[in-house]
């Protein structure tokens, strides 16, 4: 199960194949972010070995991870991760991903990790998910993030449809996945066997066209 994480209950990352039309409209290029990305209250940039503390304070917790494709990491978890997975920093063709830690601009914090995914060229798809430590909860911190994500996915690199996983039971992820403007669009009924139980997935899927027109007087 790839899912979305939001701060209470744990939620936490991700979304599948796009759909698009390929021919008629142009192709996604490339996504070489200029970090760190900023939002009203957040930066967004690259997590590197300086971060792993924070990373282990939530990424650690049972309860968080219950929803997402990883077990609780300790610290040479999270530093193989750091040199690995999350050491990309752009996005240059399908099957990549980019993992940015969200920092809070006024404290230099880090309260959690947002992921995009670029699934494929031809169909112009991607992904989005979240994770944000449960201390920094009820702020709206991992929408704003998520938010920025989504921005990046269709503005920087063109992709025509973003979409996110979410266990049902992550009741948190689901409202944050519709604070976005994301349409539910399945309930996938016990579709996967995930950590030892049958669980049942809710896609969520938002359109470039739409993010445009819901963004029109922030570009204006």
């Amino acid at each position: 199960m790839i899912a979305g994480c939001a701060a209470v209950a744990g939620a936490g990352l991700l979304a599948v194949h796009g759909g698009g039309l390929a021919g008629s409209q142009a192709m996604p290029s490339e996504l070489h972010p200029s970090y760190p990305v900023r939002t009203e209250r957040l930066l967004l940039r690259p997590l590197t070995l300086a971060d792993t503390d924070a990373l282990v304070a939530y990424r650690s917790i049972p309860d968080l991870c219950r929803y997402v494709p990883f077990n609780p990491q300790n610290r040479d978890d999270i530093q193989t991760r750091i040199k690995g997975v999350f050491a990309n920093h752009a996005l240059t063709g399908e099957g990549q991903n980019l993992t940015l830690g969200v920092e809070l601009a006024a404290t230099g914090e880090l309260i959690g990790d947002v992921i995009l995914f670029y699934h494929s060229r031809l169909h112009a798809g991607g992904e989005v998910g979240w994770i944000l430590n449960p201390a920094y909860g009820g702020h709206g911190y991992a929408t704003e993030a998520a938010r920025a994500m989504l921005r990046l996915g269709f503005e920087e690199l063109g992709l025509r449809r973003i979409i996110a996983r979410i266990d049902e039971r992550n009741v948190a992820s689901a409202r944050l996945a519709r604070r976005l403007g994301m349409r539910q669009e399945a309930r996938l009924v016990e579709n996967e066997f995930f950590k030892g139980e049958w669980t049942t997935e809710l896609d969520f899927a938002m359109l470039a066209a739409e993010w445009f027109a819901s963004h029109a007087d922030a570009r204006a």
